[in-house]
């Protein structure tokens, strides 16, 4: 996993197991480069540009919103930061994971699924080398530190960029299973990783994204092992809250053992994945 802190970052909180940092906001422009196109429904954008010079990367979960030109100005949309903080109201932009960092080169990465709608997914689906957006973030992160006896992943494709990643950060040798939602075979990717993985490919088919309860079913039938793990979950929104309730009153892992993201919501544009959910 590519991690990448300036020097003048220090940890907000660090417990061993998590530390935790905070950024200052500074818009950037990125320019196409190249693309790569993983599978069926996923192609990855490869990105470069001297704004990139201190972008700080600490964990797979790191992500920065991506503002799009909707007025075809064919100029990239960069948001005005004032006293550190800038209105969402004005712009059209959306969530995306870094998926690869070098800051030696100023390459940047990042995995769009192609929907065959929507204002992000056209966009990758066109992008050609030179085209430019701008980027804001990450404001935060959250390093969970690769201490754990064994890791448990189930996500569906939205969150498959930070799992890939995560996964293939991990030291060699510790037990990992994963579970990746994803419409049919024409999904599945490739996740080189030294840590001893066994993968699970669920295909919903003709079922709606979010609709499927097929992570439900892999994470609660998964016995999970004895000793000091971690279980991350991350889709959509309401489809896997049941999960949360589960792994807090159920599975026996404690708080710092496991985490549940809901990284979209069915009917809703750009959801915030960092606001904190209830399993009630």
């Amino acid at each position: 996993m590519s991690i990448f802190i300036p020097r003048h970052y220090e940890p907000l909180q660090d417990t061993g197991k998590l530390a935790a940092y905070y950024f200052d906001l500074r818009p950037r422009r990125i320019t196409v480069t190249g693309t790569t196109r993983l599978s069926q429904r996923m192609v990855r954008i490869h990105f470069t540009g001297s704004d990139l010079d201190d972008l700080p990367t600490v964990s797979a979960q790191d992500h920065v919103k991506l503002f799009f030109d909707v007025e075809g100005t064919g100029q990239a949309v960069l948001p005005e930061i004032v006293e550190g903080r800038w209105s969402p109201a004005d712009y059209t932009f959306r969530d995306y994971t870094i998926r690869f960092f070098d800051p030696q080169a100023l390459r940047l990465d990042i995995d769009f699924v192609l929907h065959g709608h929507g204002v992000a997914g056209t966009w990758a689906a066109n992008a050609r080398p030179g085209d430019e957006l701008g980027m804001l973030g990450p404001r935060g992160a959250f390093l969970l530190r690769d201490v754990r006896d064994w890791y448990v992943f189930a996500c569906d494709e939205t969150a498959l960029p930070a799992a890939a990643r995560w996964i293939e950060g991990l030291r060699a040798g510790v037990p990992v299973t994963a579970y990746i939602e994803v419409q049919d075979a024409g999904d599945e990717i490739a996740i080189d990783t030294q840590a001893d993985l066994t993968i699970h490919w669920l295909h919903r088919g003709d079922a709606e994204p979010g609709t499927a309860t097929l992570l439900q079913e892999a994470v609660r039938g998964h016995a999970l092992p004895e000793g000091d793990g971690f279980c991350w979950v991350a889709g959509e929104a309401m489809s896997i809250k049941p999960l949360r309730r589960y792994l807090s009153r159920e599975s026996g892992l404690e708080r710092e053992g496991w985490d549940v993201d809901g990284y979209w919501r069915r009917g809703v544009a750009n959801l915030d994945h960092h606001i904190e959910d209830t399993d009630d």
